[in-house]
């Protein structure tokens, strides 16, 4: 079963990112919450931020790591969700 992206998304313009030794900070300056992101997760967020087609982002983290696509896709749409629900990322469609 394929898990569902959406097409575009695009960092919150309120959000800061900070890249610390063996996690990332991030921070919505609107509502001052922050979220921790770990290695693969700061690696989910640095691509969607370089590249805001989740489809172009999907091919560069199977092209670094050794995992199945729909586990990819699973945990990629969990960060979105997450990040999308903290109010640091916006999803375009």
């Amino acid at each position: 079963m394929s898990t569902t992206l959406p097409r575009r998304v695009v960092p919150a313009e309120s959000t800061i990112f900070q890249d610390l030794a063996t996690e990332s900070i991030m921070l919505d300056l609107q509502s001052e919450n922050y979220f921790s992101l770990d290695d693969v997760g700061t690696r989910m967020w640095q691509l969607l931020s370089e590249h805001p087609e989740t489809e172009t982002v999907v091919a560069r983290l199977l092209e670094e790591y050794d995992v199945d696509e729909a586990t990819l896709r699973q945990d990629l749409a969990v960060l979105i969700g997450q990040l999308t629900g903290a109010g640091l990322l916006t999803v375009m469609e």
